[in-house]
């Protein structure tokens, strides 16, 4: 009945988001990467292809290297698509930022209902800090919003407006033998904890050294140079 234009036409000589890529139906993957490979596409129904000009940004709330092994993203498409990589961190790794995220989410949700919630005491914060956040920021968001609409206007947020299970969830204690963690008695050198935390991360990753390097905070050459290190060190043993 109508001509109907598709998101990639309408991002033409702009940027598209392609949230969740992981959850996209592997069919479509294929199709997409054809047209970020050609820069053409053909509308449903049309007999010509069309150039599209466009900067594509895509997003997955899992770590595409698991993703790929399970079959859900395309080798190939994660590969065109991965020129400039930038990895999330989980808001537990960085609580420093928390109580400036937690003022900037408070003026915000002030503004969203018209309130006029002073700021948040120093308590909530401690317990904020101390909360281990799997929801991340998303999580966050919604504990201010709610804490918002329950406080008085001209208040501070206090522990009355958090729910009465918050912080109680968290996560369990890791166990010396847990391969999340890299357990370092005293008396060991600052070289060999290194190693141990090189080795370990690459076991947690399948020895990929490339994300290996991500979550370590060092160049892929680095990673490199230190595995050859160890190499030469036990040959020489």
């Amino acid at each position: 009945m109508e001509r109907r234009i598709g998101c990639f036409e309408l991002a033409t000589g702009g940027t598209l988001l392609l949230d969740e890529l992981a959850e996209m139906p592997v069919g479509t993957q294929a199709k997409l990467l054809r047209v970020l490979e050609e820069r053409k596409l053909r509308r449903l129904g049309a007999r010509n292809e069309i150039d599209v000009d466009v900067r594509v940004l895509a997003a997955t709330n899992r770590a595409a290297e698991e993703a790929i092994a399970t079959g859900s993203l395309r080798t190939d498409l994660f590969y065109r698509l991965n020129v400039f990589n930038i990895h999330m961190p989980p808001l537990r790794t960085h609580l420093e930022d928390l109580p400036a995220m937690a003022e900037a989410m408070l003026a915000e949700m002030n503004s969203k209902h018209g309130r006029r919630v002073s700021g948040v005491a120093p308590s909530i914060l401690d317990r904020m800090i101390a909360y281990h956040w799997p929801g991340n920021a998303r999580e966050l968001r919604n504990t201010i919003e709610r804490a918002v609409i329950l406080c008085p206007d001209g208040a501070p947020l206090d522990a009355g407006h958090l729910t009465a299970s918050f912080g109680r969830a968290q996560s369990p204690v890791p166990q010396a033998d847990d391969a999340s963690i890299v357990p370092v008695r005293v008396g060991t050198t600052v070289d060999e904890a290194e190693r141990m935390l090189i080795v370990r991360t690459l076991e947690s990753t399948g020895q990929n050294k490339t994300r290996a390097a991500e979550i370590l905070g060092v160049s892929l050459k680095t990673l490199h140079n230190k595995l050859k290190e160890y190499s030469h060190t036990q040959q020489a043993d």
